[in-house]
């Protein structure tokens, strides 16, 4: 794991090609990450691991020079940018379905079958997530990373810098927080 924290040292200078080195050295573990979180709901083939993996890279490419400082860390960002992707997509989904502004023409009954019926859940679960990083932003993050790439306690613990056991409390907060919020909407 040298060359990633060579890479990033390279990325955080904004060394051009950095970015794209660590992306093709790492890009087994996040198709990985992102195959896992598509897993968990139906995209209908709208999102697949490739599509995922790609626009989380077009965003940390936009995003310029980082300071992440290793591999957890990056694969954190990862997460968030992964999360963003899939929300993303939730919304446009639920834009077209709803009409997105646009004059209605014509009654087409084939829409809600394009849209996946876990787009509103997603878009809960994001909201939920963003109530949660407004009051506590490590919980948010453990979120982040235990969900949406799928690291372990320790891992996630490592690239936030804290004990494994805080990262399980905090896990365990995060978890209730949502439960809680998603039980009220």
């Amino acid at each position: 794991m040298g060359d990633v924290t060579t890479l990033l040292a390279a990325a955080r200078r904004g060394q051009a090609g950095a970015v794209d080195r660590l992306y093709t050295l790492l890009y087994q573990q996040l198709r990985a990450a992102a195959r896992r979180q598509l897993r968990r709901r139906d995209h209908r083939g709208v999102l697949d691991t490739t599509m995922v993996v790609h626009e989380s890279y077009l965003r940390l490419k936009a995003r310029g020079a980082l300071s992440l400082t290793d591999r957890l860390q990056f694969m954190g960002y990862a997460a968030s940018a992964m999360r963003s992707v899939i929300v993303d997509l939730a919304r446009s989904q639920l834009a077209e379905k709803r009409g997105s502004g646009a004059p209605v023409l014509t009654l087409r009954t084939g829409i809600a079958e394009s849209v996946s019926p876990g787009n509103e859940d997603i878009l809960r679960v994001h909201e939920a997530l963003d109530e949660l990083a407004a009051i506590e932003p490590r919980l948010a993050k453990i979120v982040e990373m235990r969900y949406f790439v799928g690291m372990s306690e320790q891992e996630a613990a490592a690239a936030l810098g804290i004990a494994r056991r805080t990262a399980q409390r905090d896990w365990e907060k995060a978890r209730l927080f949502l439960f809680a919020a998603l039980r009220t909407q």
